[in-house]
């Protein structure tokens, strides 16, 4: 009997110390796989304000409004491009711009705007928004220089397209 009680906890202990060995060399297998156990923690940065500590008033924000750029381009919700067949003609030559829009109704009649004198003005070429919100206008110009154009649908204006008249 002395002995089957000495048996027992022998197999007892070793148990327990076998349970003991493989948790800790498992637990220090993880720690040392962890990425935090390979690189020191980073240190807390604020990214917020400061909570008021009662002593200050609060004080209301502002929030500005959209304005239109200095180029003088209405914003809009949308987007409209605008391509060129040929960058540079001769007078009279025509040349056919084209492109699509998003945002805006498919039938919104689109305009062929230049530069003139500081302004931009509408040309008369003009067509409307086609299924598939794509466009093509065709125009000829007279005089020689550089025109500076955009197509306008709505209030959506496409980016400078430059054509030059040699």
């Amino acid at each position: 009997m002395n002995s089957t009680l000495r048996s027992r906890c022998a197999k007892a202990i070793g148990a327990g110390a076998l349970s003991v060995a493989l948790l800790s060399a498992g637990t220090a297998g993880a720690f040392a796989a962890s990425p935090s156990a390979a690189s020191p923690r980073p240190k807390p940065i604020m990214t917020g304000t400061a909570k008021p500590t009662g002593t200050e008033t609060a004080k209301p924000t502002t929030t500005s409004t959209a304005k239109p750029t200095k180029s003088g381009s209405p914003m809009a919700n949308g987007a409209i491009t605008a391509r060129v067949s040929k960058a540079q003609v001769k007078p009279g030559q025509s040349v056919t711009f084209t492109g699509r829009a998003k945002g805006v109704k498919v039938g919104t009649k689109v305009v062929l705007l230049h530069m003139h004198n500081g302004k931009w003005t509408p040309l008369k070429s003009s067509t409307v928004l086609k299924n598939g919100s794509s466009y093509s206008l065709v125009t000829k110009f007279n005089n020689k220089g550089k025109e500076q154009l955009r197509v306008m649908a709505g209030k959506v204006v496409s980016p400078t397209v430059v054509v030059t008249v040699k």
